[in-house]
């Protein structure tokens, strides 16, 4: 069975990719946007603990109620706009699959009708109120993404195992990343940073083209899982003796790993190219067993 590629090289793949990456630093942007309104989001939510001990007694249970119901909300937000931000950084990725934002809009509604309720009132209000709660909350906070993101054509179980694996990747970069974060040392996190960049741009090259995968499986499984121990183990050294041999053998190990995932992801895009111009070279060879014309002028 044909399977189509999305990879760098596949017809019509660099302009789909420049497209893809200012779409991406576009959501990279407004995700950060939405995390700075989340923080103004739990600071409102404050408000429902002044009025649950300053009101009169009966309001203090439904204002702790609400409270929490805010806070789940806040926490759902949160990791919906994580895993947002997670989305756009791929250029190849499948939507969440719990619209987390979308439930903490209902849970906003929720905790509003709940704090909007009065004793002796009617419902309409409180129903009125928490619904326009929630359309705000997502109008704020933006939608779940949706749908799946460039994987037309892309055979699934072949992504799947991609997706195993990079994941797994990514979860030991992520830990690489809070290192550095915590480091005092800013040239080290620098070159952490610095390793953690290259051995993304392996996992997208493989996320757009399952087939580099068994090329790049060993890359993104053992060295990342060996460089994520070193880095822990030499955050540990570092914080307890200050050694400066420890950090230069550190630092070389980062510049060794950083040079060969370089080289192996250009390796893998060559690789592609060659497979291209491969089946360019077979199908001219096809046109002219058939007697159709290869030449832009018609010779």
């Amino acid at each position: 069975m044909a399977v189509r590629y999305s990879g760098r090289f596949s017809p019509g793949g660099p302009g789909r990719d420049d497209a893809a990456d200012t779409a991406g630093t576009a959501l990279r942007r407004t995700t950060g946007r939405r995390l700075r309104r989340l923080t103004v989001f739990h600071l409102v939510s404050l408000l429902f603990v002044l009025s649950a001990f300053s009101g009169p007694r009966s309001g203090l249970v439904p204002d702790l109620a609400a409270l929490a119901l805010l806070g789940a909300s806040g926490w759902l937000t949160r990791q919906g706009l994580l895993a947002e931000a997670a989305y756009a950084e791929r250029s190849v990725a499948r939507r969440p699959a719990i619209p987390r934002k979308a439930f903490a809009a209902v849970l906003t509604g929720a905790a509003l009708v709940l704090g909007g309720m009065v004793p002796g009132e009617g419902p309409l209000v409180p129903l009125a109120l928490g619904l326009a709660g929630a359309v705000l909350h997502l109008l704020a906070f933006g939608p779940d993404p949706m749908r799946d993101k460039g994987m037309e054509g892309v055979d699934a179980y072949q992504q799947d195992r991609v997706a195993r694996v990079v994941d797994e990747a990514e979860r030991l970069l992520a830990d690489m990343t809070a290192v550095a974060g915590r480091l005092t040392d800013r040239d080290v996190a620098a070159r952490i940073d610095g390793f953690v960049a290259a051995a993304r741009r392996m996992c997208r090259t493989v996320e757009e083209d399952p087939r580099d995968l068994a090329a790049a499986r060993k890359w993104l499984v053992v060295y990342v899982s060996g460089a994520r121990d070193a880095t822990v183990k030499f955050a540990d050294l570092w914080s307890r003796s200050r050694d400066q041999t420890a950090r230069t053998d550190y630092l070389s190990l980062l510049d060794d790993l950083e040079t060969n995932f370089a080289a192996r992801t250009t390796a893998l895009l060559q690789d592609d190219r060659t497979d291209l111009d491969v089946e360019i070279s077979v199908l001219r060879d096809r046109l002219k067993r058939d007697g159709v014309p290869t030449d832009p002028n018609g010779s």
